[in-house]
């Protein structure tokens, strides 16, 4: 039994009959949770020290991280039923939609700061963090995370259950 049936055990029926009908995108939004974590920690880190007067460019290399983590988690588990293209053509398509992405997810953070200036002078130091923060991690990893669902079941797995395994029944 693996830890996706074990934890669908615990559910009530009704819940459990929607997490299966939906686990591909609750498999999505599990690896979305862990390259955000990611991502925040990268960025915050970044943001903080050696990229302080550049958070779009500390931003831009966090999420490129986060989307290298990301690739291995959705092909391994999230999409790992899906295909349909040769495994080349499928990475291609995947580091073209993610760098897509990096300006689907820094576009909010470059409103914030300079459409918005909600940057120091203009604002204190801490409205400017907390713009930051929620432009870049929240607002940007939502409208990215979205774009990136749809892209990657439209244009890189686009074929559903083409890689399921077929368990042969048992002899007797």
């Amino acid at each position: 039994m693996t830890v996706v049936e074990t934890a669908l055990g615990f559910l009530p029926p009704p819940y459990r009959a929607v997490a299966i009908r939906h686990r591909e995108l609750l498999k999505f939004a599990l690896v979305g949770g862990t390259t955000w974590v990611i991502d925040t920690a990268i960025f915050l880190v970044l943001k903080s020290t050696i990229l302080e007067p550049k958070p779009v460019t500390a931003k831009v290399i966090s999420v490129l991280v986060a989307t290298l983590a990301s690739y291995g988690l959705n092909r391994g588990w999230s999409f790992r039923t899906r295909g349909g293209r040769e495994r080349h053509h499928e990475a291609v398509l995947y580091v073209l939609i993610s760098g897509i992405s990096v300006a689907v997810y820094a576009a909010p953070l470059w409103l914030s700061r300079y459409a918005l200036d909600l940057r120091v002078p203009a604002v204190p130091l801490i409205t400017e963090h907390w713009a930051d923060f929620i432009s870049g991690q929240i607002v940007g990893v939502l409208v990215g995370m979205a774009f990136r669902w749809w892209a990657f079941r439209r244009f890189v797995f686009p074929h559903e259950d083409v890689r399921r395994q077929i368990v042969p029944a048992a002899e007797g």
